[in-house]
């Protein structure tokens, strides 16, 4: 598996970004502009502090039993393997969300911030991309927390397929 990459996951913010801002403002010359849900940033908190409690479990589960503490209970490479596809995926659609609201957060705050109804979306839009900004951290430090040792021997075989 792949390591994540912050140029793609800044590439989707951005894009997502610069499309839902223009978006935004099509929407918003021809109607209403819908709304950010008040429940996004919760959401996304949630999904952050769930990756932050598994990497903190894996890492003090995998130290314990680098340590050979008596009665330490192993991890499971399967479900290393499960919980580090579940921090990239997270990281991916955090990435289109931040952009998603960013664009519009963007768009609030250069449009009349004087309506407390649009100043109240752009403080959502806000808090949902901080929010999916800690989604990203958390993955990245599930994804540390899973990373296997690197190997000792350079020369063995199959070093070249695992080093790039």
């Amino acid at each position: 598996m792949s390591q994540l990459r912050i140029r793609v996951l800044l590439g989707l913010f951005i894009v997502a970004g610069v499309i839902s801002w223009a978006g935004a403002r099509l929407w918003d010359s021809v109607g209403t502009l819908p709304g950010v849900p008040v429940a996004a940033p919760i959401v996304l908190a949630l999904i952050a502090v769930v990756l932050f409690a598994t990497a903190l479990s894996l890492r003090s589960r995998l130290k314990a039993q680098r340590e050979r503490r008596p009665g330490a209970k192993g991890v499971d490479p399967l479900v290393a393997a499960r919980a580090v596809v579940f921090g990239h995926a997270s990281a991916l659609v955090s990435a289109l969300v931040a952009g998603l609201y960013g664009g519009v957060g963007v768009f609030l705050l250069t449009d009349q911030l004087d309506v407390p109804a649009r100043r109240d979306q752009a403080i959502y839009a806000g808090v949902s991309v901080v929010a999916a900004a800690a989604v990203i951290a958390a993955a990245f430090f599930l994804e540390r927390v899973c990373k296997l040792p690197e190997d000792e021997d350079d020369g063995g075989p199959g070093a070249a397929a695992t080093s790039r």
